[in-house]
């Protein structure tokens, strides 16, 4: 079942990149499994497929132990700062950070196990209460207080824009991150690359690539709907 789920997924985002003239290789899919089992994750390694992310310290840290070293773990859920320590030297990107202090911890986990931590800025680009996420006008404030630390990198910035029926109401938010993603980019802040957005995911996902998301988190497209009981 998740092998043929993302064989259907790779042909919406080939089709989107189409319609964006956009190459395919500008976007890297990162299967979402969180809450789904080790076997689920298994099946879609032979296809090739490495980069998986998780919502949650513990839940990835069990799935890393068990599953290939090659596999590129990501952080997209929110992140406690005392869970910091179990996982900066396991996974390839943070996309989480919303906080100089968050920030700050990562870079003393960082130092003691002498590695720079590549991390996104979260932003809550729809300015929801519920959600996490940096305000777009303090995003760039942010990012300079955490580009003088050391042992960390700011890539660029994430968001998880509302939940919609209609994708199409999701265009404006993916639009205006990418600008200011291009605003603080032609800063050329030191320590700050801002070529990664991570944005979009199963409901959404194909809008988020023709508006520039070079990231986006399918979970609920490739592995069915979760079951939040058990």
């Amino acid at each position: 079942m998740v092998v043929e789920n993302l064989a259907r997924v790779e042909e919406k985002i080939c089709a989107a990149c189409e319609r964006a003239g956009r190459k395919r290789e500008e976007v890297t899919l990162i299967a979402v499994s969180k809450t789904k089992p080790v076997s689920m994750i298994e099946e879609l390694l032979p296809g090739g497929t490495r980069d998986f992310g998780e919502n949650k310290v513990q839940e990835l840290c069990g799935k890393y132990e068990q599953l290939p070293k090659d596999i590129r773990w990501h952080l997209i859920g929110h992140l406690q700062r005392n869970k910091v320590k179990y996982v900066v030297d396991k996974v390839c990107l943070i996309h989480s950070v919303d906080s100089l202090r968050l920030a700050e911890t990562i870079s003393a986990e960082g130092l003691k196990k002498g590695i720079a931590v590549p991390v996104l800025i979260e932003v809550n680009i729809a300015g929801e209460e519920s959600k996490f996420g940096v305000k777009p006008e303090e995003a760039e404030g942010l990012i300079r207080e955490i580009a003088k630390l050391p042992s960390i990198a700011v890539k660029g910035l994430m968001t998880i824009a509302p939940y919609v029926e209609n994708a199409e109401d999701n265009r404006v938010h993916f639009a205006n991150l990418k600008k200011l993603c291009v605003d603080i980019k032609n800063k050329n802040i030191d320590n700050v690359s801002m070529n990664i957005l991570s944005m979009g995911m199963t409901g959404d996902y194909e809008v988020a690539i023709e508006e520039g998301a070079t990231m986006i988190r399918v979970g609920t497209g490739i592995f069915g709907k979760r079951d939040y009981t058990i």
